[in-house]
């Protein structure tokens, strides 16, 4: 188990950015914008963005998940006296990355493989919740399709479907109907959609009303709760389509009372944290709680262990503080110490994606504008899915390309910045969404 660290932030720290995508981007905009910033290391293969905020690891160190790698990374610490590693997505922590880096010498932004369970097994997060007393949707797990046919068929109420594993925030199914759901059931635990993933599927009631993301800073003691975005997972206008990554986001949302806030804290997020303590993990890292808004009040979706994407790209818009320093105090045990803020304006992030997605989608699209629209007045094009080729030309490379962020005064001027930013921008097949946070703006 770690214990806080008495070693003080270096003057200049050297940092380890693990992760390709737009939440790692954002992080990197903002750990450049740290006066106590050394070196900052990014993955060989990140995105376009990242490569031109940081140094590229070795070609064959990488950050990949194979054990020969992980070690020649610990290696690699060693020798550039890395201070600090920020473990951005999921399967890494998963997979035990902070485990294995995390030493004297250097600290680790992000959870060990006990803490990312509670996101990276969903039965194990609801056997959590139980056990504390967190309001959830009330649920079972499956660990063969007969059995969880057999339940559905004795239920006629709309339930939700969710592979227990990790897939990159696509194996949940909302289904309406019983009809829906076997076939829900038989895609992910049959036909292998989401891979091991769905070994084992959830089968929870479907929860009504509005969604928020509550993410909070936790150092195994201090809990700190961040500023709640609402986002949006449907890929269609109007909330429709399969679910996603993430299409957009805001921060912060109007739907988070102080009173909403007090109970978040109270019966979910300080409850989870001591029962993971009781379970032997001293949870380091973001504790990110997907809530649905019910008229019984806040109820959980799931568990993250990580920032969202795209909600850490409105977050770090916002922020007002060294994030190097908040990082490396939340790695220490000493979050209590840190200061920082929001500036009070909303951030929106608009996520533009390649023609196809979810679903199978072309690469290597040119992509032109993005100067155009980072020249619009606090806009920040931050970068995904993209390569950057060998004469300099930027080409996507993912299904979301690009999450092009705007701050101002309220959320629909910046909800209309940033589409009024994504227009500039221009590759073939290109969509996004126009109406993120349409919600609270025009609440049905």
């Amino acid at each position: 188990m770690p214990k806080s660290s008495s070693r003080p932030l270096p003057e200049k720290a050297n940092v380890l950015l693990v992760g390709t995508g737009g939440r790692e981007h954002a992080l990197a905009w903002k750990l450049r914008q740290s006066t106590h910033l050394g070196t900052l290391w990014v993955e060989e293969s990140a995105n376009a963005g990242l490569l031109d905020l940081g140094r590229p690891c070795p070609e064959h160190i990488g950050a990949t998940l194979d054990t020969n790698q992980k070690f020649r990374l610990k290696k690699f610490c060693d020798e550039e006296s890395i201070d600090l590693v920020v473990i951005g997505p999921e399967a890494p922590l998963a997979e035990g990355l902070a485990d294995l880096l995390s030493s004297e010498r250097t600290l680790v932004f992000g959870p060990t493989a006990a803490g990312a369970k509670l996101e990276a097994d969903k039965a194990y997060a609801k056997q959590i919740m139980r056990s504390a007393a967190i309001p959830t949707a009330e649920g079972r797990v499956f660990t063969d399709h007969e059995s969880a046919v057999h339940y559905l068929e004795q239920r006629q109420e709309p339930c939700v479907v969710k592979a227990s594993g990790l897939a990159a925030g696509k194996g949940v199914v909302v289904c309406s109907d019983r009809e829906e759901a076997l076939a829900a059931v038989e895609m992910i635990m049959t036909d292998k959609a989401f891979g091991e993933a769905g070994d084992s599927v959830v089968i929870e009631e479907r929860l009504e009303g509005q969604e928020m993301s509550v993410l909070a800073l936790v150092d195994g003691h201090t809990i700190w709760i961040l500023d709640p975005c609402q986002d949006h997972k449907q890929v269609g206008e109007g909330d429709t389509g399969p679910n996603t990554g993430g299409m957009g986001a805001y921060c912060p949302t109007p739907l988070a009372t102080e009173q909403m806030m007090e109970k978040v804290q109270r019966d979910i997020l300080v409850p989870v944290v001591d029962a993971l303590r009781r379970d032997g993990v001293e949870f380091r890292g973001v504790l990110y709680a997907g809530l649905m808004l019910t008229p019984a009040g806040p109820k959980v979706l799931e568990f993250n262990v990580r920032f969202g994407d795209p909600e850490c790209q409105p977050l770090m818009m916002r922020l007002e503080g060294d994030l190097l320093e908040i990082l490396w105090r939340t790695a220490a045990g000493t979050l209590d110490e840190a200061s920082f803020s929001f500036k009070p304006k909303t951030a929106c992030t608009v996520v533009m994606c390649a023609e196809g997605y979810p679903g199978s989608y072309h690469k290597g699209m040119t992509i032109s504008g993005m100067e155009a629209a980072a020249a619009l007045e606090d806009v920040v094009v931050f970068q995904a899915g993209t390569r950057l080729g060998p004469d300099g030309t930027v080409t996507s490379n993912g299904g979301r390309v690009l999450g092009v962020t705007a701050l101002a005064d309220d959320l629909r001027a910046a909800r209309d910045r940033a589409n009024e930013a994504c227009g500039l921008i221009e590759f073939d097949g290109a969509f996004f969404r126009h109406d993120i946070g349409e919600r609270v703006l025009a609440p049905a």
